[in-house]
């Protein structure tokens, strides 16, 4: 589509704004909304067809929120029954039990006690309820809060000399729970140090970007080996995740490398039915990444599940792994391109659908249950699949240079990784749990913008790594860190016994 150029000022446009709102438009003023609905019409055709990067973007502002089968395919009959549907357990009020965190007061009544005659018919005897009655109630307060020891001083009028009182807590300005704090802020929610500073502040507690830095960098030196024991711990792991996302760290951008690029990879091992997360920043993909995890690897082993993407640069060139490729991106090629090609993006889609659901009934089975359950379920759902891609390109039903093409050709040329589940006991469909990690990644990406140096980016990596660990473990994070940072001098000695899950234990 040729669209006429079109020159209009700011002021101009102002102006025609006016004249639409006063319903006075001239002759002139309906040539130039012509020209303005064909460059949206021409906008609109290149987002389709060129970027469906932008396209995507644009479903997520002004279309489906999800890429679930129901929002990305049209069904009237279903958006229907959606309507008249009773809404699911669990949206409303947050039961009272679920504050365990909180500090919990116990009243009693002021007058009566269990055995007493009841005040109201004065005949009976009142007894203890087993369910009390529950009020819950949050107030707001400062991260940190400071608290101010003045002690008073006196001085001997003959000798001099002066006696304060000891203090009744330790001579530490800023106690463990504050380093433990201020990592959950800024590395598991993401709220950059200068923002914290101007929270403080105006809670009249200061506590300085600088300082704050301090306290991090100070921690993590005490930390490390945990992250290093974890390191060693995931290298053993009979499942693997890796993925990566780009990152910025301000020191490299000075640096004569051959690699401009920086990455940050997030690992999610799976060993002894425990999860280890792990991030690392730097030039190296997520592929190279693993390779020096796996080197701490014990050579007996079996090799291990890698579940990725199909790009080559997630995997490792130097250890032998069994490749499984993700189905939730094979899936997306196709939900990029449902509204272009609505009937065979369907029957795609519902052909994962009927995949997937199958996976959710496998819940509760062993391995080799599973892979037997897929084989008989999923395995002719699949063939049905690989068969319906080989015709569409050899009866030529669809251009192989066009989206739907490629989309094709994609599942095609790795339709072997993208079916490990039907072959190897424990392969999952999707990479779908290391994704959810690199949102922390993604997440401080967002707000903080970069790193500024190289030891920033390290600092970030191993307080991501204890916290995504401990959320996937089910082990409070604030709980954890501190308990590290509490017993500092005896985890030098023997990290392993310092591990998420030995939290609350007793040292072995």
């Amino acid at each position: 589509m040729q669209v006429k150029s079109l020159k209009i000022t700011r002021k101009e446009l102002f102006a025609l704004k006016e004249r639409i709102r006063k319903r006075e438009l001239t002759p002139e003023d309906y040539d130039i909304l012509h020209a303005l609905a064909e460059t949206v019409d021409c906008l609109t055709e290149a987002l389709k067809e060129k970027d469906t990067s932008l396209g995507r973007l644009c479903k997520y502002l002004f279309g489906a929120p999800t890429e679930t089968a129901r929002n990305v395919i049209k069904k009237p009959e279903e958006n229907k029954e959606r309507k008249n549907k009773t809404p699911a357990k669990g949206h409303g009020r947050r039961a009272a039990s679920e504050y365990h965190g909180g500090k919990k007061v116990v009243i009693e009544h002021p007058s009566l006690h269990p055995g007493d005659q009841c005040p109201g018919c004065l005949k009976g005897k009142v007894y203890e309820l087993a369910m009390p009655s529950v009020f819950v109630q949050l107030i707001g307060q400062a991260p940190f809060n400071a608290t101010v020891f003045e002690r008073k001083r006196l001085r001997c009028n003959l000798c001099g000399e002066v006696f304060v009182p000891k203090l009744p807590v330790e001579g530490k300005k800023h106690d463990e729970t504050a380093a433990s704090m201020l990592a959950l802020l800024k590395y598991g929610c993401g709220l950059p140090l200068n923002r914290i500073d101007n929270l403080q502040e105006s809670f009249g507690q200061p506590l300085s970007a600088s300082t704050q830095w301090d306290i991090l960098n100070a921690s993590a030196f005490s930390l490390s080996p945990v992250v290093d024991a974890m390191m060693k711990f995931a290298a053993q792991g009979s499942l693997i995740h890796n993925d990566d996302t780009t990152m910025k760290v301000l020191s490299f951008l000075n640096q004569d490398s051959e690699r401009k690029g920086v990455y940050t990879t997030a690992i999610v091992s799976k060993c002894e039915e425990r999860r280890v997360a792990l991030f690392m920043t730097g030039h190296n993909h997520a592929g190279e990444n693993l390779t020096e995890v796996l080197k701490n690897r014990i050579k007996a082993l079996a090799p291990p599940i890698q579940m990725c993407d199909a790009s080559s640069m997630n995997t490792s060139k130097d250890f032998e792994t069994i490749l499984a490729n993700c189905l939730a991106h094979a899936r997306r090629q196709f939900v990029d391109i449902v509204d272009h090609f609505p009937d065979e993006c369907r029957y795609v889609i519902e052909q994962f659908a009927q995949v997937y659901h199958n996976d959710t009934l496998t819940g509760q089975m062993t391995p080799e249950q599973r892979l037997s359950y897929h084989k008989e379920q999923s395995g002719p759902v699949m063939e049905d699949l690989k068969g319906w891609c080989e015709r569409q390109l050899e009866e030529k039903k669809v251009e192989p240079n066009s989206e739907l093409g490629k989309a094709v050709n994609y599942l095609l040329r790795h339709w072997k990784a993208l079916t490990r589940f039907l072959e190897v006991p424990g392969a999952p469909l999707d990479n779908n749990i290391c994704e959810r990690g690199l949102k922390c990644a993604i997440r401080h990406r967002k707000n903080s913008l970069f790193y500024k140096t190289q030891r920033g980016a390290h600092v970030g990596d191993l307080f991501m790594s204890l916290i995504h660990t401990c959320q996937l473990q089910g082990v409070n994070p604030l709980a954890y860190l501190t308990w590290l940072l509490k017993n500092a001098s005896d985890l030098k000695r023997a990290p392993e016994n310092y591990l998420p899950w030995r939290y609350g234990k007793a040292p072995p």
